[in-house]
């Protein structure tokens, strides 16, 4: 697969397939039908429960903005890190100068520091394990510092563990010896004859050399390394300012708000010694609050800019598939998060090459070191299912923006990634897990506000175009989560969409989204959906999933927080062309249907709305009798506006709060002898749930019909 110019989306009558299908895939699915779509509530649903938190409206973002970090994360800056693993191998003598400023911060807490040191001074030899910028170099360069050895020399460490010895040879003189980052391997571990060979030359040349390695590093069983615990990040942060501002200006600085978020967020800490180099020239006016403030996300692009250009050598492609994948499915299961990482690994690795047979090792991967590169942490949480709440263990990066960072910089900084991203979202858009295809809109979403256009011509309207009933919905999803952060021209995409009547798929999309984030613009959404009602009554032949899907989008709008916005709109065009009439009626029968089934069991929410607005005498109540009696009154939908009430009433027979509601409803619905008499049969005859006994409640609900209503 190769890239090029972007392709227009196939036809309506030329639906897309993705590589992986294959021709087999064609021939089978010449005959299917089309699969039914997911109900509209069962979309919001999901938008609900499974999307970023980031992109939610419930609160629990905790103040992260998706739409501000992708903002942010468009302007390029360029961060250099110092002091902790600063990058890049350094060979030959470090000089005394710098060795006492790096002693003069250096923070001991919690490190073991001595014992370490008791070991070197004994041993001659000590190996050091540890993650990346934890400050493992730093440890061992005052390891050495304090065991008196001097000068101190930093090796190459591109050498590999058998030629370790050579570096002494001819014999070099006293002094201290570095090594960061030995390269071991399966196939070229550090032995014990090595380790003892370095450890005589050592002791004969009066020398001391820490070599610091990273997790799971190949060394014999009889060599014992030692596990590097980084100190404390405040204690390391405090070290650097004193030093630096001195201690009076350090507890000023240390007790700014600021701190205190930077550091809940778990830096490395290269990053720390960063911050307390920005907290220095922020408090000598050389820097700006807000420069001070934007520096950690610096430091997170600075990172996820290296993660993606480091050669497969030192973050392998499977890793970095793995990195995207945790961006798309940040706070989801690990072991979907892992399952799926994978399928994008294949799809890189056959970019230029798609006849390559690509093997995944079964069992080659440690969790640990995954999520160590990656700054992510695992926790079990609860997580939302068709079968109802399940404990997952999950995974998230420890700074919640990453995900955010990740996606924008493969997008746009590696658009060679791009033709296998775009089939790996294909695919997970067609996927049967809710969960999966939310956060494949999600990530769709994503890079459609940092590049509307690409995201749009690959991947959205790609969606929208396709006879896949999923694919679509996700399209729906995408641009409702893309509005959601700040995305601009979502509205004016699905106006252009739901004003046309050739193609009926990406109508289709346009109207349920009007039905998702209608609710900003409640006019300008129904204003688009009675256009396409028209347009549909003026059809011989209606397109049925369009028009089965316009009063689901209005349904929807009149059970949003601008409920009585959009009640007022349906009152006042009631009167218009017929369409709109219709329109008005169906809608609001359709979100009669809907139950909130978190209250009591299953109240429908259209009557538990009226009987608040009736509590509080708002305009809401006369509205939604209004509408039910219209509905009854006409012959087009009296069969299914008389099918919710009597659904109504075997609510009303389980739940006390609904049959109150109901009782209040009933005698405003009477205004004529024979309205009264249609709702006094419907009372007699209801029927009980699944053929059962009449609902005792009616005959209670007959002589609520018969009060007078209270004016």
């Amino acid at each position: 697969m190769t890239t090029g110019p972007e392709q227009p989306p196939p036809s309506a009558d030329q639906p897309e397939r993705t590589p992986e299908e294959g021709a087999g895939a064609k021939e089978a699915d010449k005959d299917r039908p089309e699969e039914e779509a997911q109900q509209p509530w069962a979309t919001r649903r999901d938008l609900h429960s499974h999307s970023p938190s980031s992109m939610r409206f419930d609160g629990t973002n905790n103040g992260i903005s998706a739409g501000q970090i992708i903002g942010d994360v468009k302007t390029e800056i360029h961060y250099r890190f110092g002091g902790f693993g600063s990058a890049g191998p350094v060979s030959g003598e470090i000089a005394a100068g710098t060795l006492d400023r790096l002693a003069g911060a250096f923070v001991t807490e919690s490190t073991r520091f001595e014992d370490l040191l008791d070991r070197l001074r004994k041993e001659r030899v000590l190996v050091l394990t540890g993650t990346p910028f934890t400050g493992r170099r730093s440890a061992a360069l005052m390891l050495l510092r304090r065991v008196g050895a001097a000068p101190v020399h930093v090796l190459d460490n591109t050498t590999g563990p058998g030629e370790l010895a050579a570096l002494f040879d001819p014999p070099g003189r006293a002094g201290g010896y570095v090594l960061c980052d030995l390269a071991t391997t399966r196939d070229a571990p550090l032995r014990e004859a090595q380790f003892n060979a370095l450890r005589d030359l050592m002791r004969e040349q009066d020398a001391h050399l820490v070599i610091t390695t990273g997790l799971g590093a190949y060394l014999d069983g009889s060599i014992r390394a030692e596990a590097w615990q980084p100190p404390p990040r405040r204690a390391v942060l405090a070290a650097h300012v004193t030093r630096d501002a001195g201690e009076g200006a350090a507890r000023s600085l240390l007790a700014l708000p600021s701190v205190a978020t930077f550091l809940s967020r778990e830096p490395q800490l290269r990053e720390v010694v960063g911050y307390a180099t920005a907290l220095r020239r922020y408090a000598t006016g050389q820097s700006s609050g807000e420069e001070l403030d934007g520096y950690p996300l610096r430091a997170l692009k600075d990172q996820v800019r290296e993660w993606f250009a480091e050669p497969e050598e030192i973050v392998h492609l499977r890793d970095k598939a793995f990195l995207i994948a945790l961006a798309a499915f940040d706070g989801g299961p690990y072991a979907l998060t892992a399952e799926l990482s994978d399928r994008l690994y294949e799809a890189f690795q056959r970019i230029g090459d798609p006849d390559r047979h690509v093997v995944i090792p079964v069992f080659s991967t440690h969790i640990g070191k995954r999520l160590e590169l990656a700054r992510a942490r695992m926790y079990p949480e609860e997580e939302d299912t068709e079968w109802g709440p399940v404990t997952q263990v999950k995974a998230r990066f420890r700074d919640e923006r990453a995900a955010m960072v990740v996606l924008p910089e493969v997008w746009t900084g590696h658009p060679a990634a791009r033709p296998a991203l775009v089939g790996w979202l294909d695919e997970l858009a067609n996927d049967g897990r809710p969960l999966v295809r939310t956060r494949a809109a999600a990530t769709a979403a994503v890079l459609a506000s940092t590049d509307l256009p690409s995201a749009m011509a690959l991947i959205i309207e790609k969606w929208a175009r396709s006879d896949r009933a999923r694919r679509r919905t996700a399209a729906v999803s995408a641009l409702t989560l893309a509005h959601r952060i700040g995305t601009p021209n979502i509205p004016r995409i699905i106006d252009g969409w739901s004003a046309n009547a050739d193609d009926p798929r990406p109508c289709w999309v346009a109207v349920r989204a009007h039905g998702l984030i209608g609710a900003e613009r409640p006019a300008e959404a129904l204003a688009a959906l009675r256009r396409q009602a028209r347009l549909q009554d003026g059809k011989p032949t209606p397109d049925a999933a369009v028009a089965k899907e316009l009063p689901a989008s209005v349904g929807l709008l009149l059970l949003s927080d601008r409920a009585e916005t959009v009640l007022a709109e349906l009152l006042r065009t009631l009167p218009e062309h017929r369409s709109a009439r219709g329109l008005a009626v169906r809608g609001f029968l359709a979100a009669c249907e809907q139950r909130d089934e978190e209250a009591g069991h299953g109240r429908p929410q259209i009557l538990d709305w009226y009987a608040r607005a009736a509590d509080a005498g708002t305009p809401a109540a006369p509205g939604i009798t209004r509408l039910m009696r219209t509905a009854l009154d006409d012959r087009a939908h009296t069969g299914q506006a008389e099918e919710v009430l009597r659904g109504w009433i075997r609510d009303a027979d389980r739940d006390e709060a609904t049959e109150w509601a109901l009782a209040a409803l009933l005698p405003t619905l009477a205004g004529s002898p024979g309205e009264h008499s249609r709702l006094d049969h419907l009372l007699r005859t209801p029927g009980g749930d699944d053929g059962g006994p009449h609902p005792a409640v009616a005959a209670r609900l007959r002589d609520a019909l018969d009060q007078p209503v209270s004016v």
